[in-house]
């Protein structure tokens, strides 16, 4: 990965909705959203199931639950990761969020009910990309472990 910046791509739409699969737990965003990314880690290789996961950062602050938050289930992996949400009724993956900044919010991409222009920018965590998929050949930058935010170009 050579140290040049990382283009947002188009700009995004707002406002934007969306739901698990029985809708119980939805949610509404007020700003577009900021960018996405494709998480090859095992951790959401467990959670959803799948080879990798698809989010979405959202400007904090911007996004508020809408449905019944009682049916919101968190799941604190208490060594510094991210809190994952899903349904309680459903079990459908809507969002998870920094533990030490609650507003600070990714939004999974299949949770969305339109498409919010906003693509992934990137592919993360690739070193643990499970043999049985391979992490395709998109010309996405990839990073072998976490994305490095600093290289993202805010101004693109």
């Amino acid at each position: 990965m050579d140290n040049s910046k990382i283009s947002l791509g188009p700009k995004g739409i707002a406002p934007l909705s969306g739901h698990c699969m029985c809708g119980a737990v939805s949610f509404e965003i007020d700003e577009p959203l900021i960018g996405g990314a494709y998480c090859w880690c095992t951790r959401c290789q467990r959670r959803t199931g799948t080879a990798f996961s698809t989010s979405a950062l959202t400007v904090p602050g911007s996004t508020r639950f809408t449905g019944d938050e009682d049916h919101i289930r968190v799941f604190e992996p208490g060594d510094g990761g991210w809190n994952k949400c899903s349904c309680k009724l459903c079990g459908g993956q809507t969002h998870t969020f920094n533990p030490e900044n609650p507003d600070v919010v990714l939004i999974r991409f299949g949770a969305l009910d339109q498409d919010p222009v906003t693509r992934p920018m990137a592919h993360q965590f690739v070193d643990y990309a499970p043999a049985w998929y391979q992490v395709p050949d998109d010309g996405l930058p990839r990073f072998p472990e976490r994305l490095d935010w600093s290289l993202v170009d805010f101004d693109s």
